[in-house]
């Protein structure tokens, strides 16, 4: 049976979440699969476009929700909580969304939606680019920095009461990181919405 790209990405997937990106070589990913590792760049030139494949099919649920119809301060808000929740829900989400991004291999899709939700709010073209990065920017890091915590303390290298999972100061039913993540991205969007006001009469 011929190997397909979803065949690839899907064993890198499972490579992935189950051991980590440290673990996650190509070589390791065409013994897995069965192949040479030859038969991998058939699909996929390098590790890092692999990566970036991995971060779309990621990110692909949090555009799902997108809504036209949205009150675009509310669709930026639902939209990077979304991107928190896809990033969260892979082993190393982050680290991978961060490196394919900084290469600029992936995340147009949700740049795309961010912008867009942005100009709908009143900012600026150039405004509106800048936002959605920042924003994006944000979700990665705070989420990186959770899933950094977590892995910590799964392997018992945080000390008591430490745990991203354990604040006794959280809301109920949420974590840490949760509540870190609410109030920067609340702050930033009430800062970032504010900026049509804060122009001069006329002024575009």
């Amino acid at each position: 049976m011929q190997l397909s790209r979803a065949d690839v990405l899907d064993g890198a997937i499972e490579i992935l979440d189950q051991y980590g990106l440290a673990d996650l070589t190509m070589r390791r990913l065409a013994s897995s699969l069965g192949v040479r590792p030859g038969a991998l760049y058939w699909h996929f030139t390098d590790k890092q476009t692999l990566l970036a494949a991995i971060t779309d099919h990621t990110l692909a649920p949090a555009l799902d929700g997108c809504d036209a119809e949205q009150d675009p301060a509310a669709a930026l808000r639902a939209l990077a909580v979304r991107i928190r929740d896809a990033l969260l829900a892979r082993r190393d989400g982050a680290e991978v969304a961060s490196a394919s991004f900084a290469a600029g291999l992936s995340g147009d899709g949700v740049r795309v939606e961010l912008t867009a939700a942005a100009r709908a709010a009143g900012l600026t073209e150039p405004e509106a680019s800048y936002a959605a990065e920042t924003l994006l920017l944000l979700v990665v890091g705070q989420v990186l920095d959770e899933q950094t915590r977590m892995q910590m303390d799964s392997a018992g290298a945080l000390a008591a009461g430490d745990s991203p999972l354990d604040d006794p100061s959280a809301r109920a039913g949420t974590s840490r990181g949760a509540d870190r993540f609410a109030f920067g991205l609340d702050t930033f969007l009430a800062g970032l919405l504010g900026l049509p006001a804060q122009r001069p009469a006329g002024a575009r």
